[in-house]
């Protein structure tokens, strides 16, 4: 079988991390994604360092299975071939602040007259509507907006920043996928398309459904660093070793802990697993005891025990992990255009048993498609030239 996106064309405007990543992920897939480029330098998401044979190794991780055309819509040229392309495409995606496609001449009331079928997604921090539409913002003023900061961190200490851009991926580029795929089968029933408006504040927001719950059952506040989850509990906690790594235990079960505390020969903890006023004394014991043994050691220690008990690991060891390589969740392209260095990118994590996706390991140069793309509707050779001498190309 062919792949379930195949046949779909996107056109996607988005740069650096969210919008990319999504439609990426809809190319592994089989959709056709054009990654419209402004010809001064396409993406800036090409230019951040790190950089491997003069183009970012982070727009390879988000860039894959897409073609690249360069367009200039502030240009009317431009404009007016962005227009045609809207015609043959099924879904565009947008991830500039709300109201500069409609600057432009080019927002979704204009293109949904060429185009009944259209999907605009726009992926925004804040969205389309509320006092906060028109601002600016980062993973991190999202996060601190939404909630999320301030719940994150160890005990009595500040408020830690997040080691990924939660907002950024969950918040706006899952969120807009499965905007997107909605939005699709929508369209087979209706035939009509629709506009998404997909906030990076409202998807933080989301993540912590759980926690609302605990705040409404609890009638208090969550407290960071000291409730069940977030390592305020001896039984769900990371310990640090005598190698100065570190390990986790996720023994909310009770058989788990149970079997976790006999291991360690302290069965007198079983009983007390969810006394709150005992759980810093059984922390700093637990502590004492993990820090007489490396980080490996304890991992052969708990081996046959079935106690959700793990090594924290670093990024090489994860990619070398038995569990991520059968999972071909870590692709790893060996000395990536002669630069002396391996590309080491994430795999497809949606495992479809019919129709699998395919992360074909290509990446698209400024511009590349041009000639492919403008011809599908109806630019000549000499068009392509012309636009091409005007910089409108």
């Amino acid at each position: 079988m062919g792949l379930p996106l195949k046949g779909v064309r996107i056109l996607d405007l988005s740069r650096y991390l969210p919008g990319p990543f999504c439609t990426q992920i809809l190319a592994d897939f089989g959709a056709e994604v054009i990654k419209v480029e402004d010809p001064r330098g396409g993406d800036l998401g090409r230019h951040l360092p790190p950089l491997i044979k003069g183009e970012s190794a982070r727009f390879y991780t988000v860039n894959r299975n897409k073609k690249s055309l360069t367009l200039d819509l502030r240009s009317e040229a431009g404009k007016a071939i962005f227009k045609k392309l809207a015609v043959v495409s099924d879904v565009v995606v947008d991830q500039f602040r709300p109201g500069v496609m409609e600057r432009m001449g080019l927002g979704y009331d204009v293109l949904r007259d060429v185009n009944q079928g259209l999907i605009y997604c726009a992926i925004t921090g804040y969205g389309y509507t509320g006092p906060l539409r028109d601002a600016a913002g980062h993973d991190i003023n999202y996060l601190n907006l939404s909630g999320v900061t301030e719940l994150t961190g160890n005990y009595q200490e500040k408020p830690a920043m997040c080691g990924v851009q939660i907002a950024d991926i969950a918040g706006g580029t899952l969120y807009a996928v499965i905007a997107i795929l909605l939005a699709l089968i929508s369209r087979e029933k209706t035939g009509k398309g629709q506009f998404c408006d997909v906030a990076m504040m409202d998807g933080a927001l989301s993540l912590l459904a759980y926690t609302i719950g605990e705040w409404s059952g609890w009638g208090r506040l969550p407290e960071r660093g000291n409730d069940v989850l977030t390592g305020g509990y001896a039984c769900y906690q990371i310990y640090d070793t005598k190698d100065n790594r570190f390990v986790s235990l996720g023994a909310v079960e009770g058989k788990f802990w149970q079997e976790f505390c006999e291991k360690i020969g302290r069965s007198e903890y079983v009983a007390v697993q969810w006394e709150p006023e005992r759980q810093r004394d059984i922390i700093d014991d637990i502590s004492a005891i993990m820090r007489q043994r490396t980080r490996d050691e304890w991992v052969e220690f708990f081996a046959a025990s079935d106690i959700c008990f793990t090594p924290v690991l670093t990024l090489d060891e994860v990619c070398e992990h038995p569990q991520v390589l059968a999972r071909e969740m870590a692709l790893r392209i060996p000395n990536f255009r002669d630069s002396g260095r391996d590309l080491v990118l994430t795999g497809i994590p949606i495992k479809l048993s019919e129709t699998p996706g395919e992360a074909r390991l290509e990446f698209p140069a400024l511009g590349e498609h041009n000639e492919e793309i403008l011809q599908v509707v109806g630019y000549s050779a000499a068009d392509i030239e012309s636009y091409r001498s005007q910089g409108v190309i």
